[in-house]
């Protein structure tokens, strides 16, 4: 079955050009293409893809808006495009629930991995991305990070796949890590994002650095 993706950018060029490189795929099928925030929505909203390819900066409302419009409405997943110097809307993006972030640097081969992986469930951070993240983490204060007020109610084993979505690993990857099925993985990745009241594997991601989760050894 083919992956049903929108896109959505304001130049013309890029969108352009993403199209072309997504309508190349056999199991991708472009089912229409956005200018701008509100109409990114009012499409998917109607089509009901499977996800969103959404940049951020665009005319009416911006790419973070429109993701918390289309995630917290449960219409579809959103893969958002980023430049590596906006950590502020890479921020707001993952606030928002958005489900990967993809830099507009990304080769063809990287933009259509992001978007089955995303597909699939099983989210994506570019490694870049995923460094500045963690070192902003980091940086904000030496100190220990605070429990999450939610941890204490993962199980072991949910502690388990939290370290590994800390680790950034699929769910294929997590399956293999963990000896189980891919539908337990299934399982387990969506009580976690229930119990820690996350929207995305990309948050339980970020989560689990900032709990020390992975600091304290608890991995597979």
């Amino acid at each position: 079955m083919s992956v049903r993706i929108i896109v959505a950018d304001d130049h013309v060029a890029i969108r352009t050009g993403l199209v072309t490189i997504l309508g190349s795929a056999p199991d991708i099928d472009v089912v229409g293409e956005s200018g701008d925030g509100l109409s990114a929505v009012r499409m998917a909203t109607s089509l009901r893809p499977d996800l969103v390819l959404m940049d951020i900066r665009m005319p009416g409302i911006d790419g973070i808006e429109a993701t918390h419009r289309l995630v917290n409405g449960g219409i579809c997943d959103v893969l958002v495009l980023t430049t590596f110097d906006l950590d502020d809307y890479v921020d707001g993006a993952l606030a928002a629930g958005a489900a990967g972030f993809l830099l507009k640097s990304a080769s063809a081969e990287q933009l259509l991995d992001a978007v089955r992986a995303v597909a699939r469930g099983d989210g994506m951070l570019a490694p870049e991305v995923t460094r500045r993240l963690i070192s902003r983490l980091a940086s904000v204060s030496e100190a220990p990070a605070p429990e999450l007020p939610r941890l204490d109610h993962l199980t072991p084993r949910e502690v388990n796949v939290l370290a590994c979505l800390g680790h950034g690993m699929s769910n294929a990857e997590i399956s293999s890590s963990l000896k189980i099925t891919e539908a337990t993985t299934k399982t387990h990745v969506s009580r976690v994002l229930t119990k820690l009241g996350v929207r995305s594997r990309v948050q339980a991601a970020i989560a689990a650095r900032s709990a020390g989760v992975i600091d304290r050894g608890q991995t597979p």
